[in-house]
C-alpha cells in the first residue's frame, strides 16, 4: 500500500503518528442520512485521501452568498497583505480573540500559511468581528487542500453560509456569547450533576462555560477534533454541543470525588481534554454525544435567540477590556434573611442563564410585607420570572423559579388553574440541597377553564423520550419570550384567594396533595410529586420568610 499523499504543509512523522491511514476507500451514497450515519461512523476517519474528497464535496455544497471569495482573490490578495513578512511573525487578525493556532501536526510551513489565511480572510469579511473557532478550522482545512488558495476558499464558503436554518461558526461576539450561555443552558439540563460539580468548585460557572468552545476548537487532539469536524460538515452547529456535553460528562465521572488538580476548574477541564485518549476513544466521545436526547435544532436557535436578546437588553454586543458575562449576584448587592450570597448564586446558577444576568430585585418579604397573599400578589404581579424563597419554622429552607407573571391566573374566572412554562423549577437548600423539575401535570381538571388547546407534556427524564418534530418548541423553553401561540405552553403554577402551588414531578408516581401552608411530598426520594403552597394569611404551620427576585424588568 502506498504512504498517502500528505500536502507540504503536514509533518508526515506526526501525522503517521496520530492518525494512522489504512488506505483509500470510496464513497458513492448521496442521500444525507446516510452521510450522516457514515460521519458518526468514522467511514472516512482512516482514509487521508477520502476525507479530503469528502471535504471538498460537503464544503462546496454549502449554500453561499452571491459573491463569496475563491481561490483566485486569494492569489491576488496575499503578496499585498503579507508583504515581506516571514510567515511566523505574522500577526494574528483580532477576531481570533489571542487564540493560538493549534499545530494539529502541521510543520513550520503549514503554521505559518494558517496565519496568512486567516489574515486574508480578514481582508475579506470585515464583518466578522469575534471568530476564535476559526485558527482550529483552517488549520485541520489545511490538511486536506492542496494549497493555500484552497483552503482560504473552503474556510470563506463556512463563513460565507447564506442558510438562515444552518448555522456553522460564530462571526461576532454577540452570537459566541449568546452560544455560551446556551451552552450553559444545556449542562444545566442535561448534565445535572456536572453542573452541581462546576457550581460547588468555581466562583464563576458562567465564565467555565464560555470556554466550552476552546475544549473542541483548540484543546482536543487531532484525531479527535478531525472526528467531531467530519459530523459537524454534514449535521451541523448541533453537534458543538453535543460533544461539549459530552466531554463535561466524562470530565465529572472521572473526577468527581477526586480533588482539581489546580485551583482553576477551567485550566483543569482544559488539561483534560488535551489529555482525553487516556479517558475514553473517539468513538466513544462521539457515541456519549449522540446518546444525548438533546432539544430539536429549532428549539435551540429559539433559546439562543433568547440569549442573544438579554445581551443586547444588557448592552453586551462586542468585547471590551474587563467585559465578561458574570453572575450578577455579589455580596454587595444581596442580603436575604433566608439564604447567604453563596446560596443564592446556587440558585441563580440553575436558572436560565439570559436571567442569571439580571441583578436580582427584591419584590416581596414577609418582614416587610406581612403574610397576605393579597399583598404578595401586589407586590410581585407585572414581574417575571421571579424566584421564590421560604425558611420554615423547623429552619428548612426551599423555594421555585417562577417563570410567569403571577398575574396570569386572573385569566381563569376566580378558578385555581395552572399557568406558566417548563422552565419552573422547585428546589430545597436546607438540610440538603435538590432541584426537581420536569413536569408532567396530573389534575386535568385545574386546567379546563384555561383557553388553551391540548398538549402533551413530555415525560420525565427516566424514561426514554422520542424524538421531537423540529416545528415543536420544548416546554423547557419560555414561549413568552418568543410570542409563540399559547398552546406551546405546558402548566406548572397555580394561584387563588387562598393558596398558591408550584408543581413538579419527577416520574409518573401517585398524585400528591394540596395543602396550603406546607411544602411536602408523597413518598421518599424524588420519585413522587412535590407541591409547594402558601396559606393567605399567617398560617399555623410556620411564619414563613419569603422573599421574591426578579430580573430588574417588567415582562
Amino acid at each position: 500500500m502506498h504512504p498517502p499523499a500528505y500536502n507540504c504543509f503536514v509533518d508526515r512523522d506526526k501525522m503517521d503518528s496520530a492518525i494512522p491511514d489504512l488506505g483509500p476507500k470510496e464513497l458513492s451514497c448521496t442521500e444525507l442520512q446516510e452521510l450522516k450515519q457514515l460521519a458518526r461512523q468514522g467511514y472516512w476517519a482512516r482514509s487521508y485521501a477520502l476525507r479530503g474528497q469528502v471535504y471538498q464535496r460537503l464544503i462546496r455544497d454549502i449554500p453561499c452568498r452571491t459573491v463569496t471569495p475563491d481561490a483566485s482573490v486569494y492569489r491576488d490578495i496575499v503578496g499585498k497583505i503579507v508583504g515581506k513578512h516571514s510567515s511566523a511573525s505574522l500577526p494574528l487578525p483580532e477576531f481570533v480573540d489571542n487564540t493560538q493556532v493549534p499545530s494539529y501536526c502541521l510543520n513550520s510551513k503549514g503554521e505559518g500559511a494558517v496565519r496568512k489565511i486567516l489574515l486574508c480572510i480578514s481582508n475579506q469579511f470585515p464583518d466578522v468581528s469575534f471568530c476564535p473557532a476559526l485558527p482550529a478550522v483552517v488549520a485541520l482545512l489545511l490538511h486536506y487542500s492542496a494549497d493555500e488558495a484552497e483552503c482560504f476558499e473552503k474556510a470563506c464558503r463556512i463563513l460565507a453560509c447564506n442558510d438562515s436554518s444552518r448555522k456553522l461558526v460564530d462571526q461576532s461576539f454577540l452570537a459566541f456569547e449568546s452560544s455560551c450561555m446556551t451552552f450553559g443552558d444545556l449542562v444545566n439540563k442535561y448534565c445535572q450533576a456536572a453542573h452541581k460539580l462546576m457550581v460547588a468548585v468555581s466562583e464563576d460557572v458562567l465564565q467555565v462555560y464560555a470556554d466550552w468552545q476552546r475544549w473542541l476548537f483548540g484543546e482536543l487532539p487531532l484525531s479527535y477534533f478531525a472526528r467531531v469536524f467530519d459530523v459537524f460538515l454534514v449535521e451541523g452547529y448541533k453537534v458543538l454541543y453535543r460533544v461539549a456535553l459530552a466531554i463535561l460528562k466524562f470530565f465529572h465521572k472521572v473526577r468527581a470525588g477526586q480533588p482539581l488538580e489546580s485551583d482553576n476548574v477551567k485550566q483543569d477541564i482544559r488539561a483534560f481534554v488535551r489529555d482525553i485518549a487516556k479517558t475514553v476513544s473517539p468513538e466513544k466521545l462521539l457515541e456519549k454525544a449522540f446518546a444525548i436526547r438533546l432539544f430539536s435544532r429549532k428549539e435551540i436557535q429559539l433559546l439562543q435567540m433568547a440569549n442573544e436578546k438579554a445581551l443586547k437588553q444588557k448592552g453586551i454586543t462586542v468585547k471590551q477590556k474587563r467585559q465578561f458575562v458574570h453572575l450578577a449576584v455579589h455580596a454587595d448587592n444581596f442580603h436575604s434573611e433566608i439564604v447567604g450570597v453563596k446560596e443564592m448564586r446556587d440558585i441563580w446558577s440553575w436558572v436560565p442563564e439570559r436571567f442569571a444576568l439580571c441583578q436580582p430585585l427584591l419584590l416581596f418579604s414577609s418582614l416587610q410585607h406581612g403574610y397576605s397573599l393579597t399583598r404578595f400578589y401586589f407586590q410581585c404581579e407585572g414581574r417575571e420570572p421571579t424566584v421564590l424563597l421560604i425558611k420554615t419554622t423547623q429552619k428548612e429552607v426551599c423555594g421555585a423559579y417562577l417563570s410567569t407573571d403571577w398575574s396570569e391566573r386572573n385569566k381563569f374566572g376566580g378558578k385555581l388553574g395552572f399557568f406558566g412554562t417548563g422552565e419552573c423549577f422547585v428546589f430545597r437548600l436546607q438540610p440538603e440541597v435538590q432541584r426537581y423539575e420536569w413536569v408532567v401535570i396530573k389534575h386535568p381538571e385545574l386546567t379546563k377553564p384555561a383557553p388553551l388547546e391540548p398538549t402533551t407534556v413530555p415525560p420525565s427524564p427516566s424514561h426514554s423520550v422520542s424524538s421531537e418534530p423540529a416545528d415543536r418548541l420544548s416546554p423547557f423553553l419560555a414561549t413568552r419570550h418568543f410570542n409563540l401561540p399559547s398552546k406551546t405552553e405546558s402548566l406548572f403554577m397555580a394561584g387563588g384567594s387562598d393558596c398558591l402551588i408550584i408543581e413538579t414531578e419527577a416520574s409518573a408516581g401517585p398524585q400528591g396533595r394540596v395543602m396550603p401552608g406546607r411544602a411536602l411530598w408523597d413518598g421518599p426520594h424524588t420519585s413522587q410529586q412535590y407541591f409547594w403552597a402558601l396559606p393567605g394569611e399567617a398560617g399555623t404551620h410556620g411564619a414563613f420568610c419569603s422573599l421574591l427576585f426578579s430580573s430588574s424588568r417588567p415582562p
